[in-house]
């Protein structure tokens, strides 16, 4: 086998003669495979002649079940030799095959790209704090003193406020038409909430119980609802009913209602030990993202446009199986987002190349430190994953050999752990 390589522009085109003896071989091999697969009168199958064989099915047919055994078997070695480690499914083109004659084919295909390592070992970032101030308990207080509070019918005469929840009839139009979903009885809303659009809950401060009074708005462009986007509309709203929170007293007698402490100053306690270790792990995550954001920074790569299209690909994949899990379709979603799949790619862009940037920058230094992956750590990693799934690791292990997927695994834990140094050795100014 002869092997030659020429670069042009992401790709390479290499360039595959196989002896012609080899294709005699693969045309054996190959015969001897459709013939198993072929009924032909006379004959049990596999036991037809080859002339038979070829004037059944056509020597055309079995050449090309012998070419692409040829590609199997030789470009996988010619990568090899090339030293050239690929990111997408070759493109084969020019393939000469003729008995007699040495095969001769083109493969077009996209080597992982080198990466130049900028400064990666002990970078400075910024120290993300983990204190947590009185405020920020005070705040939490808050937060359950209002999902404890009672609702009572305002006074009468008393006016819609902020933070009221009221009852009203609307009914809109856009040109004096009525539209589709704009008109509801006794629709309960929380005024300030901002769940309407924009401008609308403003407009009802003020109203009391039996008032109407007519709300003009404008539906946001980005409206899930093509009809509407950008459309000035008036809602003829009447109020209906005023109800106003009553908070409980901020004392025991509320943390013991609230809480299993039998004191405030326990709950106050516990709930600034609850802050603090949120704090802790959001600094960390902080720190990771900057770090490892620092090191890709300090990099340079040329990445094929092949990967970025590869990394949306699987993540709008994944975006399915989440909607899935929640008995929504792609295709749903994108239509109450308003947006088609060509939008949801271009959106995926920007984050799909930052990941396989990351993904090849930790490679290549996992390669310079010498990171290994050893056998403990894809046991943990199994481990975890048997957690996850609720199963056991023989039964994860299993999976992931049947799947092929453990040099996926392998690399996987690899880039982790290569990260994991690197934001170790981050230094924190």
């Amino acid at each position: 086998m002869n092997v030659t390589a020429e670069k042009k522009d992401q790709q390479v085109v290499l360039e595959v003669t196989v002896p012609a003896e080899d294709l005699a071989k693969a045309y054996d091999k190959a015969a001897k495979k459709v013939a198993q697969k072929v009924n032909i009168p006379g004959f049990r199958k596999g036991k037809a002649p080859l002339k038979v064989l070829e004037r059944a099915v056509g020597k055309d047919y079995i050449l090309q079940e012998a070419g692409e055994a040829i590609i199997s078997e030789t470009l996988p070695k010619a990568l090899e030799e090339q030293n050239i480690d690929i990111v997408a499914r070759p493109e084969i083109e020019d393939m000469k095959l003729e008995l007699g004659q040495d095969v001769v084919y083109k493969a077009a295909v996209t080597p992982k790209p080198e990466v130049e390592l900028g400064e990666y070992k002990g970078i400075q970032i910024e120290k993300f704090s983990t204190e947590v101030s009185d405020e920020d308990v005070q705040q939490q207080l808050v937060s359950m003193l209002d999902r404890q509070a009672d609702m009572v019918e305002a006074e009468e005469g008393a006016a819609v406020e902020n933070g009221n929840f009221i009852t009203l009839d609307f009914k809109g139009t856009v040109d004096g038409v009525a539209f589709q979903g704009g008109e509801s009885k006794d629709y309960p809303l929380e005024v300030g909430s901002n769940s309407f659009i924009p401008g609308f809950e403003e407009q009802l401060v003020g109203m009391k119980v039996g008032e109407e009074k007519d709300v003009n708005v404008t539906f946001p462009e980005e409206y899930h609802s093509e009809e509407l986007k950008g459309k000035a509309a008036v809602f003829a709203c009447k109020v209906n009913s005023i109800k106003k929170k009553v908070l409980p007293a901020l004392d025991d007698e509320f943390a013991k209602k609230a809480s299993t402490f039998q004191t405030l100053d326990e709950l106050k306690a516990d709930l600034r030990q609850k802050l603090e270790k949120s704090a802790a792990s959001r600094a960390e995550s902080n720190k990771r993202e900057a770090a490892l954001a620092k090191v890709c920074e300090n990099a340079k790569v040329d990445i094929p446009a092949v990967m970025i299209e590869n990394r949306v690909e699987s993540m709008i994949q994944q975006m399915a199986l989440n909607l899935e899990s929640q008995g929504m379709k792609l295709e749903q979603y994108l239509q109450y987002a308003g947006m088609d799949i060509t939008k949801l790619r271009e959106n995926y862009k920007a984050s799909a190349e930052n990941n396989v940037k990351l993904d090849l920058v930790l490679e290549a230094v996992a390669k310079a430190e010498g990171v290994k992956v050893e056998a403990e750590d894809l046991d943990k990693e199994i481990e975890a994953m048997a957690v996850s799934y609720g199963a056991t690791p023989a039964q994860v292990k299993k999976i992931i050999a049947e799947q092929g997927r453990l040099l996926d695994l392998t690399n996987t834990v690899l880039r982790r752990k290569t990260a994991q140094m690197l934001v170790e050795a981050a230094v924190e100014a």
